[in-house]
């Protein structure tokens, strides 16, 4: 029972019914409201940071394309180098063609096959086809110089005549087909550039793989995927909810579960629906509603009876599905205890309340108590009674004055509660912007910053030096590759002016170009950086950056490494120049062997003439020794321009280096040491071993005059397979060679002389001791036998030439025709015997015809092919035939050889030139012909005559 008047009991009794009405009221209207907002903004936390990491990875998927097309057109630009540098080459090499007289077509023949040779990228080539589709120039041998007409892609599409003929209708441009690799016979997407030459009648064509493409874009999309990994498996939605990633085919590509993650969980089933839980994932992606199913926990594995929701999104171009899970009891959790601290505080409020309301109401009705008390006492007829109000009936007048204290209070109060109402509105419309805007620019600031590091992160990927400079000369920005270069980290660099970080001489060197484009030009330049390893050259592009107001605010950087490329230029340039020099060289020994021909063989004359006296004859050796010393020249000067005679075969290294050791026993003094070593895994070259020889003794020799006062001489013999790019005296072709290192500890060759060795009539000896074609026919020879030479040396330390030749393989050889006897006779009774003689140079025909006769026979002439064809048709009983290689005509030597041969098999047959033809070792067969080198004398002749004899008489 509450202490006080009745009148204190019911007002406590009321207050406290209000109070409870209240909570009542609150608890059923937000308690229930509170509860669904919360849960809706757990889900909607989930929902918004997939939406986030769908973003992130939308722009990944941007940053991947973007790099894809930049990739591809880098290729373009390519392999448009590539072609313009064929067509460059095919220009200079048909200009020398025309210059030194060689047939177009033996010309256009030389061409296409060095082309053939010709390789870029990951194993490109080019190729050449003529309007008729004719593969003009092909890497593969079975492609090479065959029609391409019947070559269909996997839907029966013809190839090359569509890209021929698109080509001459447009010029030039780029294609997409079906071709396969090198070696492979799986077609694959190849993209090529082609462009017709109407001048030349045909169209070059250089490609590459879309699959090496693809290769590169699918690398950015591993690290793409990648650097989503490490943040998806450290987010947590709710307490347990996480983020995966999984792909089109099931692929489980990242998960928080290590029994998941790099799995395929297309066997995974929902047990409510029984329905794969991967095609259920897939069709809410694409519907954008939420999944609810059945799973276990952790904490309770087996029991598939907790709800789950999962939201799901599809990013097309990564095929990738992005997917949140959360237990919907955690989503829930959250509300819950959200509303028994709400119930936990409401009921202490109102506790609270209560007692406070007991406090009041004691405080209010105390005096209404005596106001109460005094009216009963007036009202029972005390009219004394005073209530102690000093003013009388002083009740009467503050129920008054509070009846209209509380009516205008009421209307006060509604007046006000309007205007809260009015200005909550306005309040929660201006809050509802502000968070909007902080929203907006949260998001803002957070794209900027992926902005600003994905930036950063290309910048320092570029293969560039990049650095921004401002106009006080202090570096504002640098990328990774311009602070590796000088060795700081980044944060060293900027804020730092550049002659602290370029050193004072380079600032001093590139000041001026600093300063020009401060002043608003741009500068471009080369500068070479001395590293610790190596010389790297740069090319150097500063550019201008200009502000709103047109005002320059600094300068930007932008340096290459292009020391490759100036190497590689330089290796093309040395290899075109002694291109050019050998194809004069040969040309002019051609002609010189002519010449001495007819000065030989007429000396010769001369010198055997009975009728020659003795003082003549003293004046005749020294013009035939120096005639001689000529064509020693010439055949020197061949051996330089790759025109010698060549008769490859397998060569047996240990026993030709033991001989050749032997050999210099002699001519080498005592002070010098012969050593050589052998691999046991060593294979045999495919070299002619005579020539082989002779290079090693001229190495040999050089060595000897380098070590005037005794030194070591060694010959090193090992395998040498190259698979990774290498380079000599220009860069070496893939494949199994022979590798022979001369060493000697000698004076070494100054950098001048390793520059020059090669060149013909170039020589370091003084006093006329040396013709200076020494290490020219060594490298004549080494060429032509499609071999590579490095010379590795320095003053006062010794060389080492080493050579590189091919390894020995099996070669064709040709067969002596079946059923064709050949009769003994004797072979020093040529009495008669006819002999055709072929040569277009008159002077020369009269020389060797004189030498004819004096053997004994007859002689038939023909000065040209035409000529030649008529008589070898009409003429049964030939001998024999003595031609040149190179005539006019339509045929050559070796095909008259031929025809002469398939007429007239026993026929003695002799091949004479001053030139060589580069041919297939089974053309040269002793079965076939004999050569004969010009020039030569009578002696020479009849051996030659006497070996075909003998050739053809064996069984």
């Amino acid at each position: 029972m509450l202490p006080g008047s009745k009148l204190t009991r019911r007002f406590f009794t009321v207050i406290a019914l209000i109070i409870a009405a209240i909570f009542l009221a609150f608890y059923a209207y937000s308690v229930p409201l509170i509860q669904k907002k919360v849960f809706e903004i757990e889900r909607n936390n989930s929902r918004t940071t997939l939406n986030n990491i769908f973003e992130l990875a939308s722009q990944m998927h941007v940053s991947v394309e973007d790099y894809r097309n930049r990739t591809l057109d880098s290729h373009q630009q390519r392999l448009k180098a590539v072609v313009a540098l064929t067509a460059m080459h095919i220009d200079e090499s048909l200009a020398q063609a025309r210059q030194l007289n060689i047939p177009p077509d033996q010309a256009r023949a030389r061409l296409f096959e060095r082309l053939r040779s010709f390789s870029y990228g990951r194993g490109d080539y080019i190729w050449i086809a003529d309007y008729d589709s004719v593969l003009l120039s092909h890497p593969e041998e079975a492609l090479h110089n065959q029609s391409a007409l019947d070559l269909r892609d996997s839907d029966g599409n013809s190839i090359i005549p569509r890209i021929v003929a698109l080509a001459t209708q447009e010029g030039e441009g780029f294609y997409r087909y079906k071709w396969h690799r090198l070696g492979e016979s799986r077609s694959l997407d190849k993209y090529s550039y082609v462009k017709n030459f109407p001048d030349w009648g045909f169209v070059v064509g250089a490609g590459v793989y879309l699959d090496d493409i693809d290769a590169e874009v699918q690398q950015q999309t591993a690290q793409a995927l990648q650097k989503l990994r490490s943040g998806l498996l450290e987010l947590r939605i709710a307490q347990t909810g996480y983020m995966y990633i999984f792909d089109g085919d099931g692929n489980m590509l990242i998960h928080p579960n290590a029994n998941l993650d790099g799995t395929n969980f297309l066997g995974l089933q929902d047990p409510v629906t029984l329905r794969p839980i991967s095609t259920e994932l897939m069709e809410v992606a694409e519907s954008g509603e939420e999944l609810y199913y059945k799973w276990d926990k952790p904490s309770d594995p087996g029991h598939y009876v907790y709800d789950k929701l999962a939201l799901v999104r599809y990013l097309p171009g990564f095929d990738w599905y992005i997917g949140s899970s959360v237990y919907v009891d955690e989503l829930r959790s959250s509300s819950q205890v959200l509303t028994d601290r709400i119930l936990t505080m409401a009921l202490v409020a109102m506790l609270a309340a209560i007692l406070l309301a007991f406090i009041f109401v004691n405080w209010v009705t105390r005096p209404i108590r005596r106001l109460s008390e005094t009216a009963q006492r007036v009202s029972d007829g005390e009219l004394s009674a005073k209530s102690g109000i000093r003013r009388d009936d002083e009740l009467g007048l503050l129920a008054h004055s509070f009846d209209r204290m509380v009516d205008q209070l009421r209307g006060n109060i509604h007046t006000l509660d309007a205007k809260v109402q009015a200005r909550t509105r306005d309040l929660e419309a201006t809050n509802s912007q502000l968070l909007g805007a902080v929203d907006s620019l949260r998001q803002a600031q957070e794209e900027l910053r992926v902005h600003e590091a994905r930036q950063r992160l290309i910048l320092d990927a570029l293969p560039a030096q990049i650095a921004y400079i401002d106009t006080s000369m202090r570096y504002i920005f640098v990328n990774q590759g311009y602070a590796d270069v000088f060795n700081r980290s980044k944060d060293d660099i900027v804020g730092r002016h550049p002659a602290e970080i370029l050193g004072e001489q380079m600032f001093a060197d590139i000041r001026q170009q600093i300063e020009r484009t401060l002043a608003g030009e741009e500068s471009v330049y080369e500068y070479r950086i001395q590293r610790e390893d190596r010389e790297m050259i740069t090319k150097r592009i500063l550019i201008p950056f200009h502000s709103a107001d047109d005002e320059v605010n600094g300068l930007l950087n932008l340096s290459l490494d292009i020391t490759a490329e100036k190497e590689a230029e330089r290796h093309i340039n040395e290899a075109q120049r002694m291109s050019a020099v050998g194809q004069l060289a040969g040309g002019l020994a051609h002609d010189f062997n002519n010449l001495l021909s007819i000065l030989l063989g007429n000396l010769v004359a001369m010198r055997d003439n009975p009728a020659l006296n003795d003082a003549l004859l003293r004046y005749l050796n020294p013009a035939i020794r120096a005639t001689r010393r000529g064509a020693d020249i010439t055949r020197r000067l061949l051996a330089f321009s790759r025109r010698q005679p060549l008769k490859p075969s397998p060569v047996h290294l240990p026993t030709l280096i033991s001989e050749i050791a032997e050999l210099l026993a002699g001519p080498l003094p005592n002070s010098i040491r012969i050593d050589y070593q052998c691999a046991p895994d060593a294979p045999q070259p495919f070299v002619d071993a005579g020539q082989l020889e002779d290079a090693l003794v001229n190495l040999a020799l050089n060595a000897r005059d380098a070590m005037p006062d005794g030194g070591t001489l060694s010959f090193e013999i090992s395998r040498r397979h190259v698979s990774e790019p290498l380079t000599c005296d220009e860069p070496v072709l893939p494949g199994d060679y022979v590798e022979i290192r001369v060493r000697d500890t000698g004076h070494g060759f100054s950098p001048r002389a390793v520059s020059l060795a090669f060149e013909p009539f170039f020589t370091t000896k003084t006093g006329g001791a040396g013709s200076g074609l020494g290490l020219s026919m060594v490298y004549g020879f080494v060429k032509q036998s499609k071999g590579y030479i490095q010379i590795q040396s320095a003053l006062d330390q010794g060389s080492v030439i080493s050579l590189l030749l091919p390894a020995s393989q099996a070669m064709p050889q040709l067969q002596a025709p079946d059923g064709i006897a050949n009769p003994a006779e004797d072979l020093n009774d040529t009495t008669g015997k006819l002999i055709l003689l072929v040569e277009d140079n008159a002077d020369v025909r009269q020389v060797v015809r004189e030498q004819l006769i004096s053997l004994k026979y007859n002689v038939i002439e023909a000065q040209d092919a035409d000529e030649a064809c008529q008589l070898i048709d009409s003429l049964d009983n030939l001998h024999g035939m003595l031609c040149d290689i190179i005539m006019p005509g339509t045929l050559n030597g070796f095909e008259l050889a031929r025809r002469l041969h398939n007429r007239q098999p026993c026929s003695r047959i002799v091949l004479m030139s001053g030139y060589s033809y580069e041919q297939d070792p089974g053309d040269s067969s002793d079965h076939f012909f004999t050569m004969l080198p010009k020039p030569f004398e009578q002696d020479a002749l009849q051996a030659a005559l006497r070996r075909e004899a003998l050739a053809k008489q064996a069984p």
